[in-house]
């Protein structure tokens, strides 16, 4: 019950407290990257005659790789409109952004794994419930790691 309520005060700070133009952005911007990632996966998929997993991995990895190079740059410059003071910083930041998204990615994949494979629920349930805590579990990370300005450090 523990991490249900933590859940839900993530979403709530999110959707409740925070929810302004600039999560209205994070959300369009997260409609966009996942678009991407699907629709170049779908299209690597067809280019690549699926003949094993190995087919597939490389395309995966290609689309996630491509959506989240896509993700950092439309935050950085579009949601958070942060800007780095030096090559060093840039190189800090997107450190932290691809980390956060490898732990959110984990996440996921820890999910589905005991939701999904153990516990026996609907595989496409929660793949979109968990999305929603990703999502938001991204948010904050980005607005308060990530791209914290450093005029609030």
């Amino acid at each position: 019950m523990k991490v249900a309520g933590f859940f839900r005060k993530i979403i709530e700070y999110v959707f409740r407290k925070e929810f302004s133009a600039e999560t209205a952005r994070y959300i369009i911007i997260g409609v966009l990257t996942t678009l991407i990632n699907v629709g170049l996966f779908r299209l690597l998929l067809s280019i690549i005659n699926i003949d094993t997993n190995i087919d597939v991995t490389v395309s995966n990895v290609t689309s996630i790789s491509v959506s989240v190079l896509f993700a950092y740059i439309a935050n950085k410059l579009f949601v958070f409109r942060h800007r780095s003071n030096s090559r060093y910083e840039l190189i800090v930041e997107f450190a932290k952004f691809v980390g956060s998204r490898l732990f959110t990615m984990a996440i996921e994949i820890g999910s589905l794994l005991v939701f999904f494979n153990i516990l026996g629920y609907d595989a496409w349930f929660v793949k979109l419930a968990v999305q929603v805590v990703v999502i938001a579990i991204n948010y904050i990370i980005s607005k308060m790691i990530v791209f914290r300005s450093t005029r609030s450090r």
